[in-house]
């Protein structure tokens, strides 16, 4: 595996004392995170004084050390503004370690759930436009198409300026730009997963776009993308957002922590954006460009029917069926 990763430029192997140093032995208050993955830490490495995020990869299952494989081989060649960069990785004494630059404002999610700060409108509708132009570079851009496949808030990463910066590329996928389409296992997280993915295991640039659809009406109204009322009962965003869109009241769709401190325009843009990406159809959803030039206000607005369509797709394999039953179980709990 060495051999493999040393080819690439950029991120270097790490030697594991360092990365334990710079973490004080991966004590509980350098934690910046835990995930399905494992946990993230901060670090310092003293030679360089610099800060970094070192990702602990869970070894508890082939599918950690497969993530860990693929996020070194695919982020590694990437090189854009709005992704997160790989500094190195080490692999030692059976622990799986990615160390990345340093993000001082953390994720998206902790902003607009756990009012970490309340993030201006100026700044939410840069995060968009920023995301959306990682996606488009990854989609159409680089040498081969990248699906990430996991698109979500809580992976969008903000620097010291808010500059958003997609990270985790353990679930992405790399596929020829005339084919941009894999059938594979489900993965991905309950609620940013295009519907068509639940069904066919299909996955596609247009299912990362649907993921980006989720994250731009989470952005416009610090809302989750799937809530549990006092009821028990689910209410799901991008179904509330487009009745609010059928009614003309999609102003009522901002979080209500901004008070009237937006720009109504560039808050419908945003919305409509994202109900465009987010359509059940994935025929009908744009390609990121088209969703960016409308978000730069290059294009004009598309029209949306009201109320949300219902798209059908066709039935999978009964084998495909019994192996994601369990998944969308673990989801469901996670949420």
């Amino acid at each position: 595996m060495n051999k493999v990763f040393e080819k690439g430029t950029g991120p270097k192997r790490i030697s594991y004392q360092k990365l334990v140093q710079s973490t004080c032995n991966f004590a509980e208050n350098q934690k910046l995170g835990e995930g399905g993955f494992g946990g993230v830490y901060k670090g310092f490495f003293k030679d360089s004084s610099t800060h970094v995020a070192v990702k602990r990869v869970s070894t508890s299952s082939r599918q950690g050390i497969k993530e860990y494989a693929s996020e070194v081989m695919i982020i590694s060649r990437l090189r854009h503004r709005n992704l997160v960069q790989l500094i190195g990785w080490c692999h030692k004494n059976r622990e799986l370690l990615l160390v990345y630059e340093f993000m001082e404002n953390g994720s998206l999610d902790l902003h607009l759930f756990k009012e970490k700060s309340l993030l201006a409108w100026d700044t939410r509708y840069k995060i968009a436009h920023g995301l959306g132009s990682a996606l488009l570079y990854l989609h159409e851009e680089w040498e081969q198409c990248v699906l990430h496949r996991d698109i979500k808030s809580s992976n969008v990463m903000l620097d010291s300026d808010f500059n958003p910066k997609l990270g985790d590329f353990g679930l992405a996928k790399l596929v020829e730009h005339e084919k941009g389409s894999q059938t594979t296992m489900l993965a991905g997280t309950m609620g940013y997963m295009a519907p068509e993915c639940v069904v066919t295991g299909k996955v596609s640039k247009e299912s990362d776009v649907y993921s980006f659809g989720v994250v731009t009406l989470e952005i416009a109204s610090g809302r989750r993308t799937i809530v549990y009322t006092a009821e028990e009962r689910q209410t799901r965003l991008v179904e509330w957002v487009w009745e609010l869109y059928g009614t003309r009241t999609l102003v009522e769709a901002a979080d209500p922590r901004l008070g009237s401190d937006f720009d109504e325009e560039e808050l419908k843009r945003l919305i409509v954006v994202g109900l465009w990406c987010a359509h059940p159809d994935p025929d009908l959803r744009p390609s990121m460009m088209e969703a960016i030039q409308v978000l730069k206000c290059d294009a004009p607005l598309p029209k949306l029917p009201s109320p949300m369509p219902v798209a059908t797709y066709s039935a999978p394999p009964m084998s495909w069926i019994y192996g994601v039953t369990s998944i969308i179980q673990d989801q469901l709990v996670k949420l």
